[in-house]
């Protein structure tokens, strides 16, 4: 069985390999397609769209974005998996599928040597922001917790998917705070932000860029963020560390080929990316979502899966955290 350790070595080797790029027919596919875990509308579709945009007529003549939102963005994951590895489907998917799912869920059906790590997209903070189901005297997370503690049947909170990192920076706040909060799993951000508009949850933790339109109108109040500094997006709201909550954590967006592609496909996808992702105009657009738009090559995306997956290993195991939790 090929350990963690061993696919970093290999997907290190894969992509500084000095392969020829393969024919025009193989390098360029008719129709190639972004996959997302997720539905339409949130802050990682909104990236996949803008970069299919920039790709398109580069990469291939066509580049689309698809959606197989399902089971917590794992059917992303499966789609890419089962795909042709010519380096007509790329996979753009939030870290907690790789580097938390592995220790919470216990029947996978994938592993991290099903894909390929290609690029870093970019990085984002998630935070908690509570709507109209909370009185409006809940002005911080303090009161929302003790808002929480006194009325316990409507203490809930939802995240993008069970088992994703906003879910575990939720289960661990309670623990933190003694408080018991119930979890509700939404399939993706922007349904979960629709209901916490509409008062059918009491608060909803995801990446901010979800909350920056209803924050800025008032309709929804983000009480903390999961990031070691405070957001330039979100400059007036506190980290859960100023709070006196010890919790510091901040996902990131990735692209992946399958794990069964050629080097040379993954140096060309990689080749593509960079100055997509690092071109101005792209990096502005991302700001309106709350995206710190960033390029890696493929090896320090390979090294940062690993030092994640490491790092939620050891902290899960220590919590005791399921996707179930």
């Amino acid at each position: 069985m090929t350990t963690r350790r061993q696919f970093v070595q290999a997907a290190t080797s894969l992509a500084a390999a000095g392969l020829p790029f393969a024919s025009r027919a193989q390098a360029n596919p008719d129709v190639a397609r972004i996959i997302l875990g997720f539905p339409a509308g949130g802050t990682v579709d909104a990236l996949a769209r803008r970069v299919a945009d920039r790709l398109r007529g580069n990469y291939a003549p066509s580049v689309v974005v698809e959606n197989k939102p399902g089971a917590a963005g794992q059917i992303g994951i499966i789609t890419l998996r089962d795909s042709n590895p010519d380096g007509s489907s790329l996979l753009l998917t939030p870290s907690s599928m790789l580097s938390i799912y592995p220790f919470t869920y216990p029947k996978l059906q994938y592993k991290l040597e099903d894909v390929a790590p290609v690029s870093v997209g970019a990085y984002i903070n998630h935070g908690l922001a509570v709507g109209p189901a909370v009185p409006e005297s809940v002005k911080t997370l303090k009161d929302f917790l003790a808002w929480a503690k006194a009325d316990p049947a409507r203490a809930n909170f939802g995240s993008p998917g069970a088992g994703s990192m906003p879910h575990m920076i939720g289960v661990l706040l309670g623990k933190f705070a003694n408080v018991e909060l119930k979890h509700i799993p939404y399939r993706g951000a922007a349904p979960g932000v629709v209901d916490l508009l509409g008062g059918q949850i009491s608060a909803f933790c995801g990446p901010i860029g979800d909350f920056l339109q209803y924050s800025r109108a008032g309709k929804l109040r983000v009480l903390a963020i999961a990031g070691k500094t405070r957001s330039a997006f979100l400059p007036a709201v506190p980290t859960l560390r100023e709070l006196g909550h010890p919790l510091t954590v901040r996902e990131w967006y990735g692209f992946f080929l399958p794990g069964k592609a050629r080097p040379e496909a993954v140096r060309r996808a990689s080749a593509y990316l960079q100055p997509v992702l690092g071109n101005p105009e792209v990096v502005e657009y991302g700001k309106q979502f709350g995206l710190e738009i960033q390029p890696s090559t493929a090896p320090a995306l390979a090294d940062l899966l690993q030092a994640d997956a490491d790092e939620w290993r050891r902290l899960i195991k220590q919590v005791g955290f399921t996707a179930e939790s």
